[in-house]
């Protein structure tokens, strides 16, 4: 490091929910720390996610009189990645994110309360914990105010390049890259990358997710991989490349999220033909990849009032209808014409999505098909879909009714689940498998617990890597410096 390089006993590169919840609880046990952000204030992929956290076990939680616990938590997780989840970050993950959303709540004015209405695919519960405002960007907004009032401080459009280390791989410090070109330097006792993923990098996403090179990247470019090119540097174990958040609905050309809420609660997707080719059921992430297998990348989410007014409780979707992206069809021939596609086709699938035994028409719809078929020959009609076990076929519970809405949508990327690899105290592992010395990472920049393919990302994944992480990276420093001050 340069001579006279000022220090601080800790260093955080990055500023969102990891960040900023590691430095919260490192100012709660008295320890002083910076956040170093490359934006000129903090955004990265919290500020664009819904900011739904799953936790089990939390005081929301008893409030609203939802039974859950830890254990039931890793197995959701566990099932949906199909046991490929690293085992000990999902024990640890879910052990720590009910205190985190607890203290935050109680001791930082964080008002998280418990989203009703649905349930998110692949949870057995209501866990999803979110602000009023239902963003990640008030969310992201609620963690920085509570982290400044705690005493961190924040160092904004300071994007580091340079991560330093003695001869025993110990960091000593970061070099980071102010907007002029100047190049400062900070000194610290323990380096904690609360960074990036890599899926706004094209040449890593290529080489990892071949699948999604051609993808829309719906996530912050500030994800462009530079922890894991710090890590190959450093000789630090990488680990679940091929594991990241996708999602099925990202409208064209409008270039907006559109919850899957409607997904959830009996909307369907149906391809440029008018047929369905997935279960929407299974998951928004490796919908993307189903989605981006139709013939032109493009895909129809169908649903109709009521489940509109459903969707009219995100934000995000009330945006995307003031951007044009949500349009109305009165009957059946309406939608087909809206669709381009073969209005008898259509009335086929939407006749085969009913329930059982309902006899009902849908609008003009033809004679109903057996209960939640799916599409064609050569899609998911046997419950399968791309590398995972069989699946049922979806069930429905009620018949889609006109008028009917529909978003014109395609498949995106939103941020990758591996990177650097962790023990279960968010320490860097070497090569060997060795903690190295004093080098942390924690959400996009480390392996998380959605295994290594699109199909183990149980909604929620992401926020439950960065805060959990955060936090039990902040314990993990805080026990290193009393154990140095005991010895």
């Amino acid at each position: 490091m340069p001579p006279d390089t000022p220090a601080v006993p800790v260093a955080i590169v990055g500023a969102g929910a990891c960040g900023q919840v590691a430095a919260i609880l490192l100012r709660d046990a008295g320890i002083d720390c910076v956040l170093l952000e490359r934006d000129d204030a903090p955004r990265g992929s919290t500020a664009l996610s819904s900011g739904f956290v799953p936790a089990a076990g939390t005081a929301v939680q008893r409030e609203a009189g939802v039974v859950d616990d830890s254990a039931a938590f890793a197995r959701d997780i566990r099932a949906k990645a199909h046991g490929t989840a690293a085992p000990e970050l999902v024990d640890a993950f879910v052990a720590a994110i009910a205190p985190a959303i607890d203290r935050l709540r109680r001791d930082h004015g964080v008002s998280f309360e418990l989203l009703d209405g649905f349930l998110y695919p692949g949870h057995s519960v209501r866990r999803m914990h979110a602000l009023p405002e239902r963003t990640g960007a008030a969310l992201l907004a609620a963690l920085d105010a509570a982290a400044q009032r705690a005493g961190a401080v924040l160092l904004t459009r300071a994007r580091v390049v340079e991560l330093w280390c003695d001869d025993a791989q110990r960091m000593i410090g970061v070099g980071f890259e102010r907007p002029d070109g100047r190049l400062e330097h900070l000194g610290c006792e323990a380096l904690l990358l609360a960074c990036n993923g890599f899926g706004g990098n094209p040449a890593m996403v290529r080489e990892w997710l071949p699948e999604m090179r051609d993808a829309v990247f719906g996530g912050h470019v500030g994800n462009d991989g530079s922890a894991i090119a710090w890590g190959r540097g450093l000789g630090a174990r990488l680990a679940d490349l091929g594991g990241y958040q996708g999602h099925g609905s990202w409208a064209v050309p409008q270039g907006v999220l559109i919850t899957w809420a409607p997904m959830t609660e009996g909307g369907i997707q149906v391809n440029a033909h008018g047929r369905r080719f997935h279960d929407e059921t299974q998951g928004y992430s490796e919908a993307a990849v189903r989605v981006l297998e139709q013939p032109g990348g493009i895909a129809w989410n169908v649903f109709d009032a009521p489940l509109r007014a459903l969707a009219r409780g995100f934000p995000d979707f009330r945006d995307a209808e003031a951007a044009g992206a949500v349009h109305d069809a009165s009957d059946v021939t309406a939608l087909a014409a809206l669709i381009g596609c073969d209005a008898t086709v259509l009335a086929d699938t939407l006749a085969s999505v009913a329930p059982p035994g309902d006899a009902g028409d849908a609008g003009d719809a033809g004679e109903a098909g057996e209960a939640g078929d799916v599409g064609e020959a050569g899609d998911v009609g046997d419950g399968r879909h791309a590398g995972a076990e069989p699946r049922p076929a979806r069930r429905f519970t009620r018949r889609l009714a006109p008028p009917y809405c529909a978003v014109r949508v395609t498949g995106a990327l939103f941020h990758t689940q591996g990177g650097l690899d962790v023990d279960a105290r968010c320490r860097v592992l070497d090569a060997d498998g060795r903690p190295m010395p004093n080098l942390l990472a924690a959400g996009g920049a480390a392996r998380g617990v959605s295994g290594n393919a699109v199909w183990g990302y149980l909604s929620g994944n992401g926020l439950l890597s960065a805060i959990a992480g955060g936090a039990i990276a902040a314990g993990t420093i805080a026990r290193t410096f009393e154990n140095m001050e005991t010895t």
